[in-house]
């Protein structure tokens, strides 16, 4: 429902029935967000457990991270366009449904070849909840009421980011890693029986129904193909043809797709937006700083694990500091960013984020592990090592991290009207989840030849180039309990060096986006809140989805929203 209609039923909604509405918005986008973080701490564990002949390690791991972010991207902006016309309490029951069901399948799986496809159908879940939980808020709350749902949204998402990794941890620790896919199971069915009884319908009635969903293919086929084939490549030494047809499709696909998106009557990205300057330097800037981001945080979380002896909740909690300073500070630099211009924080907080990267690639091979419990070799408190090994550097990032994110959003939604701020944070939000597959596919390459690179030199009778070996013994993680000391011994050195040119590649990724923002953005006009022909542009095309940042936890941009009158009725923030 739109228009008076809609706001009169946001208005009528009693109490209680706003109080289940939030409760199931902040559920079901708040497990999209803690799946990604919980899987990460799992992931060791999943590769001990599910081995197979067909993929290595460290790439079945890499698959089973990023294909979720495959098709979650792909299909993002295309999402909440559904939404929009067929109604987005109807999708978001669907998506959680799908969540649920793809959830379950995860945690049942019994090959890891199955985890991999079940894991990319759960991002193609996942793709529904993520514009559709703000996209219930606007429908449903007007003015300070909206602004309080906006910031218990994002109080929610900060608890999420700080607890949600010790407690996933825990649980893989305890009980197994498929834990980390059926926790999900009872919060999703709390949010599937709160949207179905008390969140009201609403929807553009001004949708066409019309759908780009050849689009949304040619995204998943260029992500996916370049991805699976550096990836594949590499492991197996360029041998399998496979890769290489993966690579060309992939290739194919990508250079087609804008050329696609300018022919099309209804594209799934509207060419016309990067006629803007500062939407065009943000969405390559957050492209590279949020694919070195997501990756860095998989690989951190298997190093810690498998290599320097982490236990999955002394690692959740071992990354806090990383998220603290996003949480408790965000909102101020989004406030200063307002008032000096975005350009010198998001130059600056990049920077800094490949400082802290750039200390953690100093992490000696001896540093001490930590087992977070109350047994025998276990501790509540961190060994020393942590403190001088990790700690700076999960410091150091945090306040980048911190300055960065707000006046990124910042950039984004003042760099084009306000009519077209949904499918641009919609656009930006894809291109965030778009880059951990590709920025993975790149380091994955330089870890994997690192790797087995130093230990053919430590080790010179192993033949490194085989299949058996690299399926046997993988980068950052243990090896397998059959596996000589030497060959173990020189593994655990060639995963810290491998992790250390991860690092070097993950601070090169945030120093080029640090150059990419301070060389391109423009800080807007005293004026106006608008450069140049983006406040030309005209209306959005069919399909522009919905607003959502490009990470959960810059959630604190939406606590004080500013309405602005939308095609879809009710007063709308983005």
């Amino acid at each position: 429902m739109s228009g008076p209609a809609g706001i009169a039923e946001a208005r009528a909604l009693t109490p209680a029935r706003k109080r289940w509405t939030l409760l199931a918005v902040i559920l079901g986008s708040g497990i999209v967000f803690l799946d990604t973080s919980v899987v990460n701490l799992a992931l060791p564990r999943i590769g001990e457990e599910l081995s197979s002949d067909l993929f290595g390690t460290l790439e079945a791991q890499s698959y089973v991270a990023n294909g979720y972010f495959v098709t979650l991207s792909a299909l993002l902006i295309l999402a909440g366009a559904l939404s929009d016309y067929f109604g987005r309490r109807r999708m978001f029951a669907i998506g959680l449904v799908g969540f649920a069901a793809t959830s379950l399948l995860c945690g049942i799986a019994p090959t890891v070849e199955s985890l991999i496809v079940f894991r990319t159908l759960q991002g193609a879940a996942g793709a529904l909840l993520v514009p559709g939980s703000l996209a219930i808020i606007t429908a449903n709350f007007q003015g300070e009421e909206q602004g309080r749902a906006f910031g218990l949204w994002a109080g929610a998402s900060a608890a999420t980011t700080i607890l949600g990794p010790f407690v996933g941890g825990l649980l893989v620790n305890t009980i197994s890693w498929r834990m980390a896919f059926l926790i999900n199971l009872p919060f999703l069915l709390i949010a599937y029986i709160a949207t179905v009884r008390f969140v009201p319908e609403s929807r553009d009635e001004q949708a066409t129904g019309r759908f780009d969903w050849l689009g949304s293919l040619v995204a998943a086929v260029a992500v996916a193909g370049l991805a699976f084939g550096t990836i594949r490549g590499q492991q197996q030494g360029w041998s399998e043809p496979i890769a290489v047809v993966s690579l060309a499709a992939g290739a194919v696909a990508a250079i087609a797709f804008p050329l696609l998106m300018t022919r099309r009557s209804d594209p799934l990205v509207p060419p016309r937006l990067f006629r803007s300057r500062n939407f065009t330097v943000t969405n390559l800037s957050t492209f590279v700083i949020y694919g070195a981001l997501y990756v860095t945080l998989t690989f951190l979380g298997i190093f810690m694990i498998g290599t320097l002896g982490y236990n999955e909740q002394a690692a959740g909690i071992a990354l806090v500091p990383s998220s603290l300073f996003l949480v408790l500070f965000s909102s101020r630099f989004g406030k200063l960013a307002a008032r000096f211009g975005p350009r010198v924080f998001m130059s600056l907080g990049p920077a800094i984020m490949g400082l802290g990267l750039l200390w953690l690639a100093g992490i000696p091979a001896e540093s001490q592990g930590w087992l977070l419990g109350a047994g025998r070799s276990a501790s509540i408190v961190p060994p020393a090592d942590y403190f001088t090994d990790l700690l700076p550097g999960f410091v150091v990032f945090g306040i980048g991290l911190c300055i960065m994110v707000a006046p990124l959003t910042t950039a984004l939604m003042t760099s084009v009207p306000a009519r077209n701020s949904g499918v641009a944070s919609a656009i930006n939000n894809a291109i965030s989840r778009v880059g951990s597959p590709l920025v993975n596919a790149l380091i994955f390459v330089a870890v994997a030849a690192s790797f087995y690179a130093t230990i053919g030199q430590r080790v010179p009778d192993v033949d490194t180039r085989s299949r058996e070996f690299r399926n046997a013994v993988a980068p950052l993680n243990q090896p397998p309990a059959d596996i000589s000391p030497e060959v173990r011994a020189a593994a655990k050195q060639a995963s810290t060096e491998a992790f250390h040119l991860a690092m070097l590649v993950a601070v090169g990724l945030m120093m080029a986006g640090a150059a990419v923002n301070g060389f391109g953005i423009r800080n807007p006009g005293p004026a106006g809140r608008h450069l140049g022909p983006a406040a030309e542009q005209p209306p959005p095309e069919s399909g522009s989805g919905t607003p959502s940042g490009p990470l959960q936890v810059a959630a604190e941009e939406f606590t004080k929203p500013q309405p602005r009158a939308d095609r879809t009725g009710p007063a709308r923030s983005d």
